[in-house]
């Protein structure tokens, strides 16, 4: 192995239920408004001929339960509930049915995002990365297997800042299902294992301070949790 200037970090790793190998994160695709009422609540229409997207750095991955400094360059950080797609084999150009089978698992996660700096680069048409590719900002639960979890659809997905309801809705409302979403994506990018889709968020965002404590659910998943901290 060619030696490195400085050590490099390991790929992050979710644990699965029922295994003792964890799995690792190499690539983080997010959905842009699938949930219509959060499209609305945004003040931007849906598109309905595509779904689109943006991404994070791998690194960015906290496991459920951490605790996350608040994040420089913002005064305005805000909590977006998502279900997550985790791939398990090779997908390219597939329909959706063979999407479908190449789904490995679902999760809860949080994408945190610098909601000031997102809006003001989406003013600007310049790209989110500074409001979504955020360190330390998309929060995973624990993996479970798509065939323990069944159909996606009648699920509830909630949310909680100190206990308080902010976020509930179904994932029926996802305007993109999950076969939908990866069929489609994959004909953009050769989807393989250590790929997850953050599939977007319902209404109800907004902004969390430092001492807030965050969580969320979807029936049939491991909860997700988050401790906001201390700016540093």
């Amino acid at each position: 192995m060619t030696p490195t200037l400085f050590p490099s970090p390991a790929w992050p790793t979710v644990p699965v239920l029922g295994e003792v190998a964890a799995y690792p994160v190499h690539r983080i695709f997010c959905v842009g408004r699938n949930y219509a009422a959060h499209a609305v609540e945004m003040g931007v229409e849906v598109d309905r001929e595509a779904p689109f997207y943006f991404t994070k750095s791998a690194l960015a991955v906290q496991q459920s339960g951490a605790t996350v400094a608040y994040p420089p360059g913002t005064a305005n950080y805000h909590y977006e509930m998502e279900l997550v797609i985790v791939i398990g084999a090779p997908v390219f150009k597939a329909d959706r049915a063979a999407a479908a089978k190449a789904i490995y698992g679902y999760a809860c996660g949080l994408d945190m995002t610098r909601r000031d700096l997102q809006l003001a680069a989406r003013a600007t048409q310049r790209p989110w990365d500074l409001g979504k590719d955020v360190e330390q900002s998309a929060i995973l639960g624990p993996i479970t297997k798509a065939a323990a979890f069944g159909a996606v659809g009648p699920q509830r997905i909630h949310l909680e800042v100190n206990g308080q309801v902010k976020q509930d809705a179904h994932l029926s409302d996802l305007i993109w299902k999950v076969d939908e979403i990866v069929s489609h994506l994959s004909g953009f990018y050769h989807l393989q294992a250590g790929d997850i889709i953050m599939t977007g968020t319902p209404a109800g965002v907004g902004a969390v301070v430092a001492g807030d404590v965050i969580t969320g659910g979807i029936d049939g998943l491991e909860p997700v949790a988050l401790t906001v901290g201390a700016a540093k």
